[in-house]
């Protein structure tokens, strides 16, 4: 399976000369701890997690106000091709040791954001489909044969 099935394909971004305030107060309003940052059109060029703005920004004592999203975004971004299966993103991801990345079309367009919790989502439907085949009636019913007679479990 691809990442473009499984990405969010909702992102939210942020543009390098924004300041960290406004970012952080579009992160509160929208609900999210992550925007992608845009370069020219939809290029992703990185990331500012609400953990750069607490780390970068307020434990370093500097101003929201004044202090520009470029100065505290996590930079240079590894994306991931939509059309690249899900192992071999994972692989990229725990290789730069990030936990979201953003997914790009053929011209590096952002078209959405694989996050590990889209692929744990996965697997947990995955496992949910495993578990009810499993515990699901035997097709060919029960052994009266070796009730009470466990030797055959041995």
């Amino acid at each position: 399976m691809s990442v473009g099935k499984i990405c969010t394909r909702v992102t939210h971004t942020a543009t390098p000369d924004e300041t960290v305030r406004t970012v952080a107060a579009r992160m509160d309003q929208r609900g999210v701890g992550t925007l992608v940052v845009l370069g020219d059109g939809r290029r992703p060029i990185g990331i500012v997690t609400d953990r750069d703005i607490a780390v970068r920004c307020v434990a370093a004592g500097l101003d929201p106000e004044k202090v520009r999203v470029s100065e505290i975004m996590s930079a240079p971004l590894s994306s991931i091709h939509e059309d690249m299966a899900i192992d071999a993103a994972l692989r990229r991801m725990a290789g730069v040791h990030v936990r979201r990345c953003p997914v790009v079309d053929d011209a590096g367009m952002l078209v959405g954001i694989l996050a590990v919790d889209d692929v744990l989502d996965l697997l947990a439907e995955e496992m949910s489909s495993v578990g009810t085949l499993v515990g699901g009636p035997s097709p060919r019913g029960p052994f009266p044969e070796r009730e009470g007679d466990r030797s055959w479990a041995r």
